[in-house]
C-alpha cells in the first residue's frame, strides 16, 4: 500500500528490532490513516524539496515494540504519527531548519546531533499541530528550538 507517491505502508512498519524479536508489527486503520497523513504532509514534501530518495529509519512502533526499544507507549510512533529519517548529502540541521520554515509539523526533534550529518531527525504530524521544536542529545536532554553541536 502507498502512503504517498514516494512512501510505502512496508517501509513506516520495518523494524530489525521486530523481525529479531519476532514481533508483528501491524498496525490498526487508525494508525495507516496516520501514516498517511504524515507521509502526506511530511515525509513526501521533503523527499519533492530535495529529490533525494531516504529511508525511514523508525516509523510505525506497535505498543510491544515501543516497549522492545525502550520507548514509551504513548511515543506518536505507536500512533503512527512519527518518523526518525535523514536525507543523504544533507546535514540533519539543515533538513530541520527547512521543515522548520516550510512546514506543519506537531513536533520537530533534532536528535543527537553533534554537527555534520551527525543524529537523525524526528518529525510527527497530527491535525493541530503544535509547532513544537527541540534537540536532544543524552548530555543535555531535550531543550527548546534547534541547537548545534
Amino acid at each position: 500500500m502507498q502512503l504517498s507517491a514516494n512512501f510505502s505502508l512496508q517501509e513506516m512498519v520495518k523494524s530489525q528490532t521486530a523481525e529479531r524479536k519476532g514481533i508483528d508489527n501491524i498496525p490498526d486503520s487508525a494508525s495507516i490513516d496516520n501514516m498517511i497523513k504524515l507521509s502526506e504532509n511530511i515525509l513526501q514534501p521533503v523527499r519533492d524539496h530535495y529529490g533525494i530518495p531516504f529511508a525511514v529509519s523508525s516509523g510505525y512502533r506497535c505498543g510491544e515494540l515501543c516497549l522492545a526499544v525502550g520507548s514509551s507507549l504513548k511515543s506518536q510512533h505507536a500512533k503512527g504519527q512519527a518518523a526518525d529519517f535523514e536525507v543523504p548529502t544533507v546535514s540533519n540541521m539543515e533538513l530541520a531548519k527547512w521543515i522548520q520554515e516550510n512546514l506543519e509539523f506537531d513536533q520537530l526533534i533534532l536528535e543527537c546531533f553533534t554537527g555534520g550529518n551527525s543524529g537523525w531527525v524526528h518529525c510527527s504530524y497530527v491535525h493541530e499541530p503544535r509547532k513544537e521544536v527541540l534537540t536532544y542529545d543524552k548530555a543535555n536532554g531535550y531543550r527548546e528550538g534547534l541547537i548545534g553541536g
